[in-house]
C-alpha cells in the first residue's frame, strides 16, 4: 500500500473511532429541527439574523479590501459594495420581518428561475439516460417557487423557518446515518 493509501486508511480509522460524535450531532440537529418546526416564525427570524450577520461581515471585508486596491475607481466600487452589504446586514437586524419578506421573494424567484433552467437543460438532453430526473427536479423546483410566490408576502413569516427546519432535520438524519455506518 502506498503512503497516500496508508494516510487515507488512518484518517478513516480515526473518523470511525468518533462515530458517536456524528450520532450525537445528528440527534442535536434533529432536536433543533423539531424546535424550528415548533415555531416557524422564530426560525425565520433566526434565519434572517444569520443572513444579516453574513452580510455585515461581508461588508466589513469588502470595505477593508477597498483600501488595498490601487485605483480610485476600484476603491469606490469596493467601498460602495461593502457599505451596501453592511447597511443590508443592519437592515436585517433592524426589521427582520421586512427582511424576511425580501428574502422570501428572492427565494421564490431563484427557485422558479433555477427550476425552469434545470427543466430546460434536462429536456435538451433527452437522449441521455436520466434526463427525466433532471426535468422532474426542475419542475418541482419551479413549482415550489410558484407556490412561494403565490403566497407572498403573507408566507414570508414562516417560509424561511420551514426551509431551516427541514434542512436541520435532513442534516440530523444524515449525521446519524454516517455515524452508524462508521460504527459498523
Amino acid at each position: 500500500m502506498t503512503l497516500r493509501g496508508d494516510a487515507m486508511k488512518d484518517a478513516i480509522g480515526q473518523t470511525r473511532a468518533k462515530w458517536g460524535w456524528f450520532v450525537a450531532l445528528g440527534v442535536l440537529l434533529l432536536i433543533f429541527g423539531g424546535i424550528a418546526f415548533g415555531n416557524l416564525f422564530i426560525a425565520t427570524v433566526a434565519s434572517v439574523f444569520v443572513v444579516g450577520w453574513l452580510m455585515l461581515m461581508a461588508g466589513v471585508v469588502e470595505i477593508i479590501h477597498a483600501f488595498g486596491v490601487k485605483t480610485w475607481g476600484r476603491f469606490f466600487y469596493w467601498l460602495l459594495s461593502g457599505l451596501l452589504y453592511a447597511v443590508a446586514g443592519f437592515f436585517a437586524f433592524g426589521n427582520p420581518v421586512l427582511a424576511s419578506t425580501v428574502l422570501t421573494f428572492f427565494l421564490a424567484v431563484a427557485l422558479l428561475a433555477s427550476g425552469v433552467l434545470r427543466a430546460w437543460v434536462g429536456y435538451s438532453h433527452r437522449p441521455q439516460p436520466g434526463w427525466g430526473w433532471v426535468v422532474a427536479a426542475g419542475v418541482i423546483s419551479a413549482l415550489a417557487g410558484l407556490v412561494i410566490a403565490m403566497g407572498w408576502p403573507v408566507n414570508s413569516v414562516w417560509v424561511l423557518g420551514l426551509f431551516l427546519a427541514v434542512d436541520l432535520i435532513f442534516q440530523g438524519w444524515t449525521f446519524i446515518a454516517v455515524g452508524l455506518a462508521l460504527k459498523k
